[in-house]
Order: structure tokens, then sequence, then C-alpha cells
């Protein structure tokens, strides 16, 4: 089986851009990942089109990207529609990965194009209504709730505003996690803290102010525990990687081509809460650490879906960073901090760089490209050789729906 390398990637500012249309978007992210491989559209011989929110807030569903890259003279190859939800644009990676890797082609586009602000708020936050069984909402709510029973917020004010269902969701989560292992509020706020320190030296990141652990701690309640600066905001951008077969490799610049070791798609189980071991996370993690040869003591750099700070607990302990229930001392100890023993989200993660759902997978895979490129400027990571992603989205049960973990390599 042929080796497959990643030769360009690129990604546009995220951040709410209310004027800016789709295919505009779209445009300008292929336009800069043609021109960071060396490419032409001619070179692209099939393309994987990340979506998941334009169906219900423009209503262009069925074919969004044969629309949107038809604008880019994309015409006559096959481009498939991706929609899972927030791991939509690691899911077109990992299937424009096998369609090589299965020899039908030799360069493969994936890409993730996403408008998620809207003017209509409470159309805006629908986006997220369908990413869980919406014929058992209640029940899976009311299972998801309890999770967090016996632990709440000393001040008694527990939601403070409007906020996506699934910010909920992961206050619940947050609130098993503490019940389990005794993990604290403030070491979540470190993971915010953390990141938004990240994110000042990323120019493509939406936020990029840092922010202390007190300022976290002190800032609006959005779903206790969680904060404002501990959830990622309402995103557009959009993201993008060209793929090739090491047989082709020849025709790209191969000292900036970074290997994909492997890439690994799992959806959940119906586990019991404390089988931690059988998260869904995990197991994506053992089987892309198998697939590569490699284990989490060999990773340099991580990029984690940490639509909370929470999650990034959760996270780094999934992917074999510290054992389940040190994530938060973990982080509080500077290990994930640039500089420390496995940066992790040196781009200032979804709470920082910003979260469209379509895009972000990609989003995370442009920056360890860049971290193995040696190319990230002062948020780079010294001597990074193998960098991880873990990308997830949708809930089922009491964990994702679905998780992709990716392992890249300089080599």
């Amino acid at each position: 089986m042929s080796n497959i390398y990643i030769v360009g990637v690129s990604m546009t500012p995220f951040g709410q851009y209310l004027g800016r249309p789709i295919k505009d978007m779209t445009r300008t992210v292929v336009t800069d990942v043609l021109a960071d491989a060396g490419a032409a559209v001619d070179d692209i011989e099939a393309a994987w089109f990340s979506n998941a929110a334009q169906a219900i807030l423009e209503g262009q569903g069925s074919i969004p990207g044969e629309i949107a890259l038809r604008t880019m003279g994309v015409q006559e190859i096959p481009v498939t529609n991706v929609e899972n939800a927030c791991a939509s644009a690691s899911t077109a990676l990992d299937m424009a990965t096998t369609w090589l890797e299965a020899g039908r082609g030799g360069v493969a586009l994936a890409i993730g194009a996403e408008k998620m602000f809207h003017e209509d708020r409470k159309k805006m936050f629908s986006v997220f209504d369908g990413g869980w069984d919406i014929q058992n909402s209640d029940a899976a709510m009311d299972r998801l709730l309890a999770l967090g029973q016996g632990v709440s917020d000393p001040d008694g004010d527990e939601d403070t505003g409007q906020h996506s269902v699934f910010m909920d969701v992961y206050a619940a989560l947050a609130k098993f996690h503490m019940k389990s292992f005794g993990t604290s509020q403030e070491e979540i706020a470190y993971v915010a803290a953390k990141n938004h320190a990240h994110s000042v030296h990323n120019p493509l990141s939406q936020y990029r102010d840092a922010i202390s652990v007190e300022e976290v701690l002190g800032a609006r309640k959005v779903s206790w525990p969680l904060t404002l600066p501990m959830c990622s905001p309402i995103s557009d951008g959009a993201a993008a990687a060209l793929l090739c077969r090491e047989e082709e490799l020849h025709r790209f610049d191969s000292e900036r081509a970074i290997k994909i070791r492997a890439t690994a798609l799992r959806t959940g189980s119906d586990r019991e809460p404390k089988d931690f071991d059988r998260h869904i996370t995990h197991l994506a993690a053992r089987d892309a650490y198998g697939r590569a040869g490699l284990g989490p003591e060999d990773m340099d750099v991580a990029e984690v879906h940490d639509a909370t700070a929470f999650a990034e607990i959760q996270q780094i302990e999934n992917l074999g960073f510290c054992a389940f229930g040190d994530g938060g001392a973990l982080t509080k100890s500077g290990a994930t901090s640039l500089g420390g023993r496995i940066p992790v989200n040196p781009s200032g993660g979804l709470e920082s760089k910003g979260h469209p759902v379509g895009a972000t997978g990609l989003a995370q895979i442009y920056e360890l490209t860049t971290q193995l490129r040696g190319e990230a400027a002062n948020r780079q990571v010294e001597g990074a050789r193998f960098a991880i992603a873990e990308n997830g989205g949708g809930f089922h049960g009491i964990e994702e729906a679905v998780a992709c973990v990716t392992i890249l390599a300089r080599d």
C-alpha cells in the first residue's frame, strides 16, 4: 500500500463574516492550498467537501461541494459531500486518504468550509439540534445530565444565557469527571488560559487575547462549571489539504511534504460511564497508534477537539498523555503548554481559534502540518516530528457519536 502525503495546506482566518459566502471562502482556501503545493486545479483528481450547516442556514443542501468548487473550475472529477457533525472535515481527510490508498487516483483534495454566524440567533443555534437522536432527545439529555448529579455550582446559578445544547452536555460530562476524579473548575480554567495564551501567536485565530486563570473563572457563566472563555465560539471559515500518493510526490516539494501515518474513524458504543478505557476516542487513538507503529510517548504536538476546555482534559487522557483523571493536573503542571512535554493546541484550540464545524478538523491538520514543517513562527514546537489530531462530533449515549484520530509525521 502506498504512503500518503500532505503536499499542501491552507486555512482562512476564522471569525464571524456575515457577508462572506461559502463560495468565496472556498475559492480562497482552494487557491491557497494549490499555491502552497505548487499545483494547479487540473492536478486535483477527486475532492471531498465538508460542510454541516449550509443546508440548515442557507438551504443549499445535497450538492454544496459541487456548487462551491465549480466556482474554482473544479469540474468533471468525483466530488463527495461529507457531513459528520463536528468531525466532518477529519472524515473528509480520512476518506480522501483511503481513496488514495486504494489506488483510485494520485492526488486528492479535502476541504471544509462553513458559515455558522447568522443574524437569526435562534436559527444559528438550531444547527446543533440535529447532532444527536432527535427522536429521543429528552431521554438523551436526561441521561447525560444525570452523570453530573451531586456536583453543582456553589453559587446556585448553573445556566446564564443562550448557548448550544452541547455546552450543557459538556458541562454534565465535566461534572461527572469532577465527581469521579476530583477535577476542579480551576484546572478546567487552566486549559482555557493556556489556549488563549497560545492564540496570541496565531494570526488566523478568531480571538487573540491572553486571559488569566482568574479572568476565566470570573467570566460569565455559560453552563456551570463552564464560563464563556472555556467555550468555543460561533465561527465562519475554511481549511483544506492537498494529498498525494508517494508515487506522485516527485511532482511537489518533497521537503515540505508531511506523511499521514494513520487515520482512525470510529463511532461510539453503549458502554458504562465509568468504562473510560472504552471511550470512543481512546479506542480510535489505540487504532491509530497501532497503524502508525507509534505510541503516545512518541507524539511531539497535538491538536484536540476542545469545544470546551473540559473536553481537552478528557481527550488528552483518551490519547494516552496521562492516566484517566489526571488531565487537569497535567495541564496545570504546564506540560501541555508551549515549551512543555506535550504541547496541546498550539493554535489556540477551538476555544480561541474558532470552531466553524465543517472546517475544524482540517484546521487542525493545517496547524500540525505547519508545525511539522517548522513554519509555525512564535508558536513553533521545536523539533516536532510526530503529531496527532483528535476531532469528535455529535453525541450518542454518553459520548461523541463519531471520533477521528490522525497521526502525521515528518520524514
